[in-house]
């Protein structure tokens, strides 16, 4: 049953021409036509087969099949050809002109049934028989009100099937507007997820870049101390191969990680935490010393968890600064690194005594990794709501100071 529905739908003609089959039966029923002579019989079998073929074609050409049953039907009237079996088509083409016809064909169905009763009545010419006290019966017409009323139930069922396909036009609009909404929700949400694919994507991006530029900024500074001591101290060439070894490999679970990601359409960012925070960064710090970068680490307020956005942001901040110093500090550059915990907001201070920045690295984030370094740096944290100041140390080297938003404390 469902497949022979569809089939239906999809073939509407087939429906109209079982209906108008119908119809043509009763239009060939006898009726008071078949006691005329000449013309006005030829007109009512004319009328019965007219009115189911424009049934037939009513869906395909609402506008042509309205009409054309408006005008039949008015000549009809005007002719004096008496309404056969057939006439119930009129009422399927006031429901076709206001179901599937334009504005001006709902206007013409919506007229002619309002019209249908009072041309009726006037081509029936009806009288009333009345009865005087002597039980005689005698014939009058009817009177305005009487006439006003009759011709009102005779459009009644006009205006009921106009009322109906227009209700029809408003459900069928009503579901085309549902379906449009839903094909333009999935579109939206087939772009926002291509949107967070790429914004996860050019996230891990900026992870690559500072795993990267840290971790080889070290190996290679260890290299040339190793390269330097090989001869006169082995001890310390040996130590400074270890940190490669070490360095290599953390670097190298950090990228598998990343990639493996990049790889996996469907990975969640919590499917590869824990990642480091605050409470990482004296390792860090570690490991930038024995790189051969003196630096200082205060803290200030009150330590506590943060969000892990921000413990994330905080620890890539500073990463990306003391590499930052290790390429463009100089010799003998000294950095300082404070993390201050406020009630509502946590700043991060990274200062070096070197040579400072160049103008093209301030405007255009730096040449280093095409331009990641200063960049991520603003996009990690206009990411958490917090702002970036970078420039120039008075006194001489370069300073970044990132203030990060925090709840309140309790």
């Amino acid at each position: 049953m469902h497949r022979l529905n569809a089939w239906l739908r999809r073939h509407p003609m087939v429906v109209d021409a079982a209906w108008a089959s119908i119809v043509l039966l009763f239009g060939l029923l006898p009726n008071d036509s078949y006691y005329d002579e000449g013309w006005r019989f030829g007109a009512s079998i004319l009328v019965a087969v007219l009115l189911p073929l424009l049934m037939v074609f009513r869906r395909r050409n609402p506008d042509v099949t309205v009409a054309a049953a408006t005008v039949l039907g008015v000549g009809q009237v005007v002719t004096d050809v008496p309404p056969g079996g057939s006439s119930i088509a009129y009422l399927v083409f006031a429901y076709t002109g206001a179901a599937f016809g334009q504005t001006w064909t709902s206007r013409l169905a919506l007229a002619a049934g309002l019209s249908a009763g009072p041309l009726v009545f006037w081509q029936m010419k009806p009288v009333k028989t009345v009865f005087d006290r002597a039980g005689d019966a005698h014939t009058r017409p009817y009177t305005l009100g009487e006439a006003a009323l009759i011709t009102l139930l005779m459009s009644t069922p006009f205006i009921l099937c106009w009322a109906w396909g227009r209700l029809t036009r408003v459900r069928r609009a009503y579901l085309t507007e549902l379906e449009d909404r839903a094909a333009r929700l999935e579109r939206e949400r087939d772009a926002q997820s291509k949107v967070a694919v790429a914004a996860e994507r050019a996230r891990i991006a900026r992870e690559l870049h500072d795993v990267v530029a840290h971790n080889v900024s070290v190996m290679i500074v260890q290299a040339d101390g190793a390269a330097y001591v090989l001869d006169n101290s082995p001890q310390q060439a040996k130590e400074a191969l270890g940190t490669i070894a070490s360095t290599g490999r953390q670097a190298l679970v950090e990228m598998r990680r990343l990639l493996g990601v990049l790889r996996t359409a469907d990975t969640k960012a919590e499917e590869y935490v824990p990642q480091p925070g605050v409470e990482e960064l004296p390792e860090l710090l570690e490991q930038v010393r024995t790189a051969g970068l003196d630096v200082d680490y205060a803290t200030s307020g009150h330590p506590r968890e943060l969000p892990r956005g921000v413990e994330l942001t905080v620890y890539r901040i500073v990463q990306e600064a003391l590499t930052n110093v290790r390429k463009h500090g100089g010799p003998d550059v000294h950095a300082r690194v404070a993390v201050d915990f406020g009630e509502r907001e946590l700043a991060v201070l990274v200062e070096d005594d070197g040579r400072g920045s160049t103008a093209e690295q301030l405007a255009a984030g730096g040449t280093d990794g095409l331009g990641h370094g200063l960049i991520g740096m603003r996009e990690r944290v206009g990411m958490v709501s917090g702002s970036l100041d970078v420039g120039p140390r008075p006194g001489g080297g370069f300073r970044i100071r990132a203030v990060l938003p925090l709840k309140a404390a309790h």
